[in-house]
């Protein structure tokens, strides 16, 4: 297999050293002074008895004030990730994104500053939007700004919250990405023992020799549990720092505040997980036709992304982007246009390596506007559908910079931010299926397709149930390593149930996902599963509406960031309130389960 290429960040600054990059943080911090001086000379003196014309204007101005500053961080923010995120012994890198994130802590005081005074203003917000036509166009952010705004502390507070946590929630967010991508254990692998990341570890996962999938999770458990101790204080501290937040600001849980980041209500979210809760028996006959096929009884954990079909295609780097071109195209020119400028133009970072973060991403860069793919290629389908599933969000990215969206108007919630990348991994499996005629292919692509769903669904379930009760305790007292061990092992058996053989199960998931070790991030989860079920939906009524349907999808997703996932849905007649929905979307896999088991 070739090598996966590098990404190619050169057309954004040229290096950390550059005069261009030094340059850009210095004018970073000019515009954050100048902003910080228009909030002391004018937004501050202004108030609920300030004229309305006069309101309107202060408004506007403060948005295209952080508007223009916005872009620049996201800017030079993904520039300086593109090299921690690659290389965690890059002392330099590390160092720049520290000094940013000082340079940075004024603007997070402006911003609070910016809501708080948007709450204060009250019955004249209103008149004053409609008064301006900048503060029109962010008319949706600027009035959930205010809204949020009664779950502040006093400025002074979160000042001093989001300077603490630097040293606090961020700092352990930061241990745990250096003690995981550092991590690396020797292995035999084809007669020949190897130092493997641990990436390339947890990718050993779906060999096709059961012998190699155990090795590798006996491994990958020894060397978690020689870092247990250091990710538990991690993972305590910042769960510690999110729960006390949360109190000081009037949640009414750690759930309260990850709704109204994701823009839904409760009614929604119970309606969805509880029509996931209600798929669990589907799920478990899956798991266990998947154990007879592999000759077992029940499944181990090992045996989850266990290969079945035909087992021996690997893909080159090539092959894969010619396989994601070719089934990106039957769904729209415009997104295989699209994915060909970020393979041509070295969007991706593929290859594995020693020091490099695990798992994948994509992130946008404003001033370029253009994304940047991280992952993990190992020549495997999965690896390929996970290319497909971040290049949807560098096309969602798209979608937004094409419409010429501002940095507010594109603040998306998780939910619908996995709603491209859903749809495009759904993309390229329904095209395979839609043109196989070998039972053993079909085969393949229907397990990689129902193992991801699975995933999304079961697992996300479990991990929701995780962070869920390790909020409650963490209230409480800290958590050993053991506990988090113990509460992870106990939502597996709550979700996979008989599925899965409760022997072995994987009570060290919680060390490796980094989403649990953000304190401004928290219940990263279940909004993977929203947007599994949403893009579900929205690809049933694609086969209806055919060619027609896309217009409409690339406006959705430009808009994301300016309404409320709910009244998103509507515009495709979607009530995401209603367990239908959600039962109809996953009836939609449960029948790719039926043919599962028919082959």
């Amino acid at each position: 297999m070739s090598t996966p290429p590098r990404w190619d960040m050169t057309n954004v600054y040229p290096s950390l050293e550059s005069k261009e990059f030094k340059a850009a943080i210095e004018d970073y911090k000019k515009q954050v002074k100048s902003l910080e001086n228009f909030f002391d000379k004018k937004l501050s003196k202004a108030g609920a008895k300030t004229p309305v014309k006069e309101l309107a204007a202060l408004i506007g101005d403060a948005v295209n004030r952080i508007n223009k500053i916005q872009t620049l961080s996201g800017t030079i923010v993904p520039f300086i990730h593109s090299y921690v995120t690659t290389d965690s012994r890059d002392k330099a890198a590390m160092r720049s994104l520290s000094e940013f994130e000082q340079a940075s802590l004024p603007m997070d005081k402006l911003l609070t500053r910016f809501r708080a005074w948007l709450g204060k203003i009250g019955p004249k917000l209103d008149k004053a939007i409609a008064a301006n036509k900048i503060a029109q166009a962010h008319a949706f952010m600027i009035k959930e700004a205010a809204e949020q705004s009664q779950y502040q502390m006093s400025d002074e507070l979160e000042g001093l919250a989001s300077e603490l946590s630097l040293s606090g929630g961020n700092a352990f967010g930061k241990l745990q990405g250096t003690v995981t991508s550092q991590l690396s254990v020797d292995f035999e692998l084809d007669g020949e023992t190897k130092k493997l990341p641990m990436p390339a570890l947890i990718n050993l996962r779906s060999h096709p020799d059961e012998s190699v999938r155990h090795r590798a999770y006996d491994a990958e458990n020894k060397a978690w549990e020689s870092v247990k101790e250091t990710l538990a204080a991690c993972l305590n501290g910042v769960k510690g720092e999110a729960a006390t937040l949360n109190r000081r600001r009037g949640r009414e849980d750690a759930v309260h505040s990850a709704l109204d980041a994701a823009r839904i209500d409760r009614k929604t979210l119970d309606a969805m997980l509880g029509a996931m809760k209600d798929s669990f028996p589907m799920f478990r006959r899956y798991f266990k036709a998947k154990a007879k096929k592999l000759g077992k009884e029940k499944l181990a954990w090992w045996d989850i992304f266990a290969p079945l079909g035909k087992t021996d295609k690997v893909y080159s780097f090539e092959d894969a982007r010619d396989f994601i071109l070719d089934n990106f195209g039957r769904f729209s020119p415009d997104l295989r246009a699209f994915a060909k400028r970020a393979f041509d133009n070295h969007w991706i970072d593929a290859e594995q390596r020693d020091g490099k973060r695990g798992g994948a991403f994509c992130m946008g860069v404003s001033g370029v506007k253009e994304s940047r793919v991280l992952c993990n290629f190992d020549g495997s389908f999965d690896q390929v559908s996970t290319i497909a599933h971040e290049l949807g969000h560098a096309f969602h990215n798209d979608c937004a910079f094409a419409a010429d969206k501002t940095e507010l108007q594109q603040l998306t919630p998780m939910t619908l931010a996995e709603t491209a990348s859903t749809m495009c991994e759904t993309i390229v499996t329904e095209a395979v299926l839609a043109n196989t005629k070998d039972p053993q292919e079909e085969l393949a692509v229907l397990e990689a397709q129902i193992q991801g769903a699975g995933q999304i669904v079961v697992d996300i379930y479990s991990r929701y149930l995780f962070e869920k009760e390790v909020f409650e305790r963490r209230e409480q007292a800290e958590l050993s390593a053991d506990d988090f061990c113990e509460i992870m092992e106990r939502a597996q058996k709550a979700t996979y149930g008989d599925g899965l053989d409760e022997k072995y199960l994987q009570k060290f998931m919680w060390t490796w996902k980094p989403h649990y070790y953000s304190p401004s991030l928290s219940f990263y989860n279940f909004p993977y599963a929203f947007g599994l079920l949403f893009a579900t939906g929205l690809y049933a009524i694609y086969k209806q509406r055919g060619a027609a349907f896309v217009e409409d999808y690339k406006k959705l997703l430009a808009s994301t960031g300016e309404e409320t996932a709910a009244k998103l849905a509507k515009r495709f007649g979607i009530d995401i309130t209603k367990r239908k929905f959600w039962e109809d979307s996953l009836a939609i896999i449960g029948k790719r389960i039926d043919r599962f088991c028919e082959l």
